[in-house]
């Protein structure tokens, strides 16, 4: 009964998170694939359908007053961000940041981005990225217990990617992230970088969030940190537990 309790609540909570702010879809990629590697394409499709049905349940009230103004607002995917408001992307011209062939290409690194991190770090297998659709049972190589920290890697990643390539960050959503970066940055996993060097990226992230409004140089600081971490990310070894709990010392 504790494992099923255990099963259910990943993706409860990630659609209760939903109905309250649209960003942690950004989380949904990396818990997907943490259900895929788990359970299967089968037993992961009745989570699905339980976050679904949570949407649904939710709006329900919307739904039978107005389906098609609550379906067409409350999931604008293609809504457009003012300028003014960037913090990422100042140092673009205005008409270059509203064009629609612009957001297609942030959408298809993101997405390739994505596909990468499933495939190198993510994916700690034999087996491809397709075989995860198979039952546990049936694949070459059972599936072995992912460790709490590769558990928060992966949804602390794919959440820092869609960051990364998000179409725009206005001031709020900093709160959207910042609480994983001292993880991304110390997990373990990141070794090349010198701990100086980390805390002054975080700082400078820090200054390009509080910078208003905000300028080209604050814009392409915040850039350079993130891409920074991203290829230390990349280029990093995966975290274990090992690395991120202290060990205890011997008497």
């Amino acid at each position: 009964m504790a494992e099923w309790v255990t099963c259910l609540s990943s993706p409860l909570a990630d659609s209760l998170a939903v109905s309250v702010k649209m960003n942690v879809l950004l989380f949904a990629p990396g818990l997907l694939f943490l259900l895929l590697w788990e359970f299967g394409l089968l037993k992961t499709l009745p989570k699905l359908v339980l976050c679904a049905a949570i949407q649904v349940l939710l709006g329900l009230p919307f739904l039978l007053e107005n389906p098609l103004g609550y379906l067409s607002h409350s999931f604008d995917l293609g809504r457009q961000f003012l300028f003014q408001w960037t913090v990422n992307w100042r140092f673009l011209p205005e008409d270059i940041f509203l064009s629609r062939y612009f957001h297609l290409a942030l959408l298809g690194a993101h997405l390739l981005t994505l596909l990468l991190f499933a495939v190198r770090h993510w994916n700690r297998s034999g087996d491809s990225v397709v075989a995860l659709l198979k039952d546990p049972a049936q694949r070459k190589e059972p599936p072995q217990k992912l460790t709490a920290a590769q558990i928060v890697f992966t949804l602390f990643t794919s959440n820092f990617i869609g960051i990364c390539f998000s179409r725009s960050l206005h001031y709020q959503f900093y709160v959207w992230y910042f609480h994983t970066l001292p993880f991304l940055l110390w997990s373990g996993g990141v070794r090349k970088l010198a701990h100086l060097l980390r805390v002054l990226i975080l700082g400078l992230i820090e200054l390009s969030w509080n910078t208003y409004p905000s300028t080209v140089y604050s814009s392409a600081a915040l850039h350079v940190c993130h891409l920074i971490i991203l290829l230390s990310l990349w280029h990093a070894p995966p975290p274990s537990d090992t690395e991120t709990t202290p060990q205890r010392k011997r008497m």
